[in-house]
């Protein structure tokens, strides 16, 4: 991560590296929702709010993902080509 000079940012930030840039926490979520399937498009409307405010829901929401969501017993398996996209 250093290329990106993120030694700061923590381990439990979400960052998005695509194209040779990063984007971090509420921009990296709505970056994703342009390769998702559905009516997940329809959050890219939050790209017009400030990123503070933005953020700010972020970090709730991922505070309070498990009692909204649910937690799974057992964790996914990722295949080899979903763990060619991860750094490691």
């Amino acid at each position: 991560m250093t290329e990106y000079q993120l030694e700061d940012i923590g381990f439990d930030s979400f960052i998005l590296i695509k194209d040779g840039n990063y984007l971090l926490r509420s921009d990296a979520a709505l970056e994703i929702t342009k390769d998702l399937s559905g009516l997940w498009f329809l959050c890219r409307v939050f790209k017009v709010l400030p990123t503070g405010f933005r953020d700010y829901f972020y970090r709730l929401l991922a505070r309070n993902r498990y009692r909204i969501f649910g937690k799974k017993e057992t964790c996914m398996l990722p295949t080899p080509e979903l763990k060619s996209k991860f750094l490691t």
